[in-house]
């Protein structure tokens, strides 16, 4: 066989190659590199001698980094600021505070409306804020970075009611902020920490939806405990405030901040591993707390009889999103139900109930052949036991109603022996729209069974050229390609039609699809 590559060398060929002479020999050497000059920087292994670093840009010089710094703060606004931070810094915090300060009072100060056109020159300007604040501020003084972070992101919702921000760029950088003060208020003292949580409490009390309460939930799981106790002091203190202001007739504003100031105290519960106070705030918001999310709580401190009449306590109806996979093979539905049963069987297995537990497994099995809730009944059973288990549960997947959520099993299990039985003995049951399941199968079955994968990929063909799907004709090309490869491997009479009159059939019914027979084609 021909073969492009040998042939070049002339070793398939039998070409001979002519010998070089001992001079076009030493022409043809490569040039030796030229020796570094005494006290040069050493290039890294792989680096090209114009790509940016530390040893490459060392070698350009002072004078020319500097000339290529001035020219790059003429053309770049808020480059400029940053190597007029960098300066600043050298005289010390104050001056660095006071620079950003400047900027925080125009951006106050500031009513005009900025438009697309505007954005981008207006989120560097913001963005190079933030760098300033952090890279040069917080080395300095810690906690006059943090102020000015907050101070940055208490201005956050007046920014964004004036700027066109379709491209979310301004959004990110107030959330990189966010994170930000996150990282350096955990990183503080217990005591520090936990004043400064406190301190967000009347903003947050001012305007529960607002930037600062969220970022004080994101801040509560990393507080040390002496730190949650003094935030709980303040939510506390704010929250009994709240409830006076609603008494009093203030109206559903009072209400919305009470309830914030609650869910926070709850999430500080949590964080302390206070089940009962947990349970307590839920329902002083107004609700009946999540059983499941009770139970989870009282299972990790210890009270397993409690946390099982929680679990099973009947849930509120919940949104849950799910693919179109899951939905074309029936799979994961019911996706809280399962973690409710999830915990329910744990609960189980802490009293020493494993009986009672086994049989939750094996239910939820045989109703929604759920593949980990098997695994864990087998893995529970005595020695000996699981092969028979394992043997009647494949047994009740090959009778299931639904074939291909079967298939879908049998294919993940994985048991392909029994995969391609299913598919034999139910080949009318195949639909060619649930191709999730189909494809995927038909592509593990094709090695070892090759009449289960011509079955599928002749649905999965046979669906997409009948209801016209073009843009899936790349996909029936390839079912075609694999059908043709699967062809020769298919003794006479094992599927039917045979597949020189499967494919003339297709060309009578589907001549007219060019599209399609463009891609056989080439």
């Amino acid at each position: 066989m021909f073969d492009p590559i040998m042939a070049g060398t002339g070793a398939e060929t039998g070409a001979v190659t002519p010998r070089k002479s001992k001079a076009g020999a030493r022409k043809a050497k490569a040039p030796k590199a030229k020796a570094l000059k005494p006290g040069a920087p050493a290039r890294p292994k792989g680096a090209r001698r114009t790509t940016p670093s530390p040893e490459t840009l060392a070698a350009l010089g002072p004078d020319r980094l500097i000339d290529l710094i001035l020219g790059e703060t003429a053309r770049n606004p808020a480059f400029r600021k940053l190597v007029t931070a960098a300066l600043t810094a050298l005289q010390g915090p104050d001056a660095v505070a006071a620079m950003v300060d400047r900027r925080l009072a125009a951006l106050e100060s500031a009513h005009g409306y900025i438009d697309w056109q505007k954005r981008r020159a207006f989120a560097a300007d913001l963005d190079a804020t933030v760098t300033v604040i952090l890279k040069e501020l917080r080395p300095l003084d810690p906690d006059a970075a943090l102020a000015r972070l907050r101070r940055f992101l208490g201005g956050a919702d007046a920014v964004l009611n004036r700027v066109d921000d379709a491209s979310g760029a301004v959004q990110g950088i107030y959330e990189r902020a966010g994170e930000a003060l996150v990282e350096i208020a955990a990183a503080l003292p217990p005591a520090e920490a936990g004043g400064f949580a406190a301190s967000l409490v009347p903003s947050v009390a001012a305007d529960p939806f607002g930037p600062l309460g969220g970022l004080l939930g994101d801040l509560i799981p990393g507080l040390a405990d002496a730190a949650l106790a003094t935030l709980d002091a303040a939510l506390a203190e704010a929250a009994t405030s709240a409830t006076g202001g609603a008494r009093s007739g203030s109206g559903l504003g009072t209400d919305a901040r009470r309830a914030r100031i609650l869910r926070l105290r709850q999430a500080v519960a949590d964080r302390r591993g206070d089940a009962d106070a947990f349970i307590a705030l839920g329902r002083a918001c107004g609700s009946e707390p999540d059983g499941a999310a009770v139970a989870r709580r009282l299972l990790a401190a210890g009270r397993a009889a409690e946390a099982l009449d929680w679990v099973r306590r009947p849930a509120e109806g919940g949104a849950r999103i799910l693919t179109r996979g899951d939905l074309v093979a029936g799979l994961d539905r019911g996706g809280r139900e399962r973690e409710r049963l999830g915990l329910e069987i744990e609960i189980l297995d802490a009293l020493g109930r494993g009986s009672e537990a086994q049989a939750l497994r094996w239910a939820r099995f045989e109703t929604e052949l759920d593949a980990p809730m098997l695994r864990a009944h087998l893995a529970k059973l005595p020695d000996f036991e699981d092969d028979e288990a394992l043997a009647r549960a494949l047994d009740h997947v090959a009778a299931f109603p639904d074939p291909h959520r079967a298939l879908h099993f049998l294919v993940a299990w994985p048991d392909l022996a029994r995969a391609a039985r299913l598919v034999r003995e139910r080949a009318g049951a195949w639909r060619g729209e649930h191709y999730p399941v189909l494809a995927p199968a038909a592509d593990a079955l094709a090695q070892d069974h090759p009449v289960a994968a011509t079955l599928l990929y002749r649905r999965l063909l046979d669906e997409i050229l009948r209801a016209g799907h073009s843009g899936a004709y790349a996909h029936a090309a390839r079912y075609w390609l694999e059908l043709d490869a699967l062809a020769a491997r298919l003794e006479p009479g094992a599927v039917m039609p045979e597949p020189d009159a499967y494919r003339a059939a297709l060309r009578q019914a589907h001549g007219r699809k060019h599209a399609f027979w463009g891609l056989i084609r080439d």
